[in-house]
Order: C-alpha cells, then sequence, then structure tokens
C-alpha cells in the first residue's frame, strides 16, 4: 500500500474520533428510548458503528499507521 499523506491521516483520525463520540451518544440514548421499535432500530445502528470502528481501527493497524494497535 502507498504511504498516506497526513491529511488522509488526519482524515482517518476524525472520522474514527466521529464514529467513537457518535456511539458514545447512541449508547447514552440508548438507555432513555422506551418505544421498542425505535429500541431496536437504535441497538441495530449501535451494532453498525461498532462494526465501522472495527474496520477503521483493523485498516489503521494493518497499514501501520498507528504502532501497537489500537483500543
Amino acid at each position: 500500500m502507498r504511504n498516506l499523506s497526513q491529511n488522509e491521516i488526519l482524515s482517518l483520525s476524525s472520522l474514527l474520533r466521529m464514529e467513537t463520540n457518535g456511539l458514545a451518544v447512541s449508547k447514552a440514548v440508548f438507555r432513555t428510548v422506551s418505544d421498542q421499535k425505535l429500541r431496536e432500530m437504535t441497538e441495530a445502528g449501535i451494532s453498525a458503528c461498532e462494526a465501522r470502528i472495527q474496520t477503521l481501527q483493523q485498516f489503521l493497524v494493518e497499514n501501520q499507521i498507528v504502532q501497537g494497535g489500537v483500543q
């Protein structure tokens, strides 16, 4: 793989931060949702967000953009 520019690395970092913040908000909102259908939709959104975060982290590690893995 080619080396990424600083702008690309910054964009990936921002995207990961955005997804992580969105996940935190979704989890906080999930606790307050009483409608069953909305809870199911929120839960599906949380699962999708977790998958996107995992994929981004895997990309960062596999392409040696971060050292030592990510949490």
